[in-house]
């Protein structure tokens, strides 16, 4: 004990040292156990895809589309080209795949079987109020990795307009609008698998 020390700051004072020695031991746990923590997420594989891909890129390496003829009643002249492009660049865009026009791992193949108009709703006075654009797509998909994942399918979309509006007014929109959705209902089939 010092001269000037009483028995009160001696017992502070060891306090204070013992809070230091505990706050020492806790936080070199705290550091360890931190390092423990780092060590096991370092060596997991944690992967999201946001493009909603399931590929297995070390097996897959490409995909061949094929153009899609267009065999329906009423033709669309630039349709085939449209929807060939539209899922090709569906595939460029979401995937890493190296997207040909045949002999991929996986294919994609298929020809435009519908494109027709219909009526829609009715109106009070018993005339349509709204006309039906529908495209109907056959897809053949073909895994030559995975041969158990194939299948044929038949994808139709439609889009409704003013009846009092000419088809060629409104079906280079209406088109974009149906090709996107069945180039994304392909993806989501092939390689998304949801």
């Amino acid at each position: 004990m010092y001269p000037n020390q009483t028995s009160e700051t001696l017992t502070r004072e060891n306090r204070i040292e013992t809070t230091c020695r505990v706050l020492r031991m806790n936080s070199l746990f705290f550091v360890s156990l931190l390092s423990m923590v780092l060590c096991l997420l370092s060596s997991c594989s944690i992967s999201y895809k946001f493009n909603g891909a399931n590929i297995n890129y070390q097996t897959t390496h490409s995909i061949s589309i094929a153009d899609f003829p267009n065999n329906a009643a009423m033709v669309n002249p630039n349709l085939s080209n449209q929807l060939s492009e539209g899922i090709r660049d569906l595939f460029q865009r979401q995937t890493r795949l190296e997207v040909l026009r045949r002999g991929g791992d996986l294919e994609i193949e298929g020809e435009i079987v519908g494109y027709d108009i219909s009526q829609g709703a009715i109106s009070a006075d018993s005339y349509a109020s709204e006309s039906k654009l529908t495209i109907r797509v056959t897809v053949h998909f073909t895994n030559n990795i995975y041969p158990e994942e194939s299948f044929d399918k038949t994808y139709s979309a439609y889009q409704t307009f003013d009846a009092s509006r000419l088809l060629s007014d409104v079906q280079d929109d209406l088109c974009t609008i149906i090709v996107t959705e069945i180039a994304e209902n392909i993806y989501n089939d092939t390689v998304a698998k949801w």
